[in-house]
C-alpha cells in the first residue's frame, strides 16, 4: 500500500496552486477541513474556484480566504451568513454561481462515479437554465448539468486510518462523503487517525480508494454558526 499519510495540513495541500477549482466538505460551519483553509490562508494560492454548500462566515471557513481576496469564484447553495461575501458580489469582486443544493451534491455524486453529467428538474424553467441543454423525459422537462471538475476535494472526517477510510459523524456526512469521490486529488483531514484496520467496516463511510492524502488535524474550533437557544419558562 502507499503511504498516504502526511505530517499535517501544509503538507497535504502543498502542491494546490493559483488558479485551482476546490471543493471544500461541510455543512454551514459543521464538517469543514478547517486546518486545510488554514493552511491555504497561509500559503497565499489565489484566483481559486471552490464549490462548497456555503462560504463560512466572516471570520472563519472559507470566509478567510474570502477576507484575504483569495476566491476568484464560489460556487455554492446558501451564502447569507457572510457579510464579506455579499459586498464581494455587490462590487462585482466576486464570480459567484448559485446551485440548488440537491444539484450541488448530485454534481458531486456524478463525477465521484464517473458520470459527465445528469439530468434535473431542478431550474428549469428558471434562470438557472438560461444556455443549457433541456430534454424531455416522459413528458418532463429536465435540465442537463455537467459533473464537477476539481483539481482538489478537501474534507473532515471524525475518524479515518492510514489507508485512508473514513468515518463521518451526523451532519458532517451531508457533503463530505460525496466530495471526497469526486476530485482529482482528495485530501482528509481527520480527528482521530488510526491505523489500518482498527476501523469496522461496516462503519466506514468513504473506502480508501478515493482519498489520496491523510492527517489527523487539530485544534479544531467546532463553532456554531447560530446558536439558539430554549428560553427559561
Amino acid at each position: 500500500m502507499i503511504n498516504k499519510v502526511v505530517s499535517g495540513a501544509d503538507d497535504a495541500i502543498k502542491d494546490i496552486k493559483d488558479g485551482d477549482t476546490l471543493m471544500l466538505g461541510g455543512f454551514g460551519l459543521c464538517g469543514i477541513p478547517e486546518n486545510c483553509i488554514t493552511a491555504l490562508v497561509k500559503k497565499g494560492v489565489k484566483n481559486l474556484t471552490c464549490i462548497a454548500n456555503n462560504a463560512g462566515v466572516d471570520d472563519f471557513g472559507i470566509g478567510l480566504m474570502l477576507q484575504t481576496r483569495q476566491v476568484k469564484k464560489m460556487i455554492s447553495s446558501y451564502v447569507g451568513e457572510n457579510a464579506e461575501f455579499e459586498r464581494q458580489l455587490l462590487s462585482g469582486e466576486l464570480e459567484v454561481e448559485l446551485i440548488p443544493q440537491g444539484t450541488l451534491a448530485t454534481r458531486c455524486m456524478a463525477a465521484g462515479y464517473g458520470m459527465p453529467a445528469i439530468f434535473t428538474p431542478a431550474g428549469v424553467g428558471t434562470e438557472v437554465a438560461e444556455g443549457k441543454e433541456i430534454r424531455n423525459f416522459n413528458g418532463k422537462d429536465y435540465l442537463m448539468e455537467y459533473a464537477f471538475d476539481a483539481d482538489f476535494a478537501l474534507v473532515k472526517a471524525w475518524k479515518g486510518d492510514t489507508a485512508g477510510n473514513l468515518i463521518f459523524r451526523s451532519t458532517s456526512r451531508n457533503f463530505n462523503p460525496v466530495m471526497a469521490m469526486a476530485g482529482k486529488i482528495t485530501i482528509a483531514e481527520v480527528e482521530h487517525l488510526v491505523e489500518a484496520g482498527e476501523l469496522d467496516p461496516d462503519h466506514i463511510h468513504t473506502p480508501g480508494v478515493y482519498v489520496h492524502r491523510i492527517f489527523q488535524g487539530k485544534d479544531y474550533e467546532k463553532r456554531i454558526e447560530q446558536r439558539t437557544v430554549r428560553k427559561k419558562d
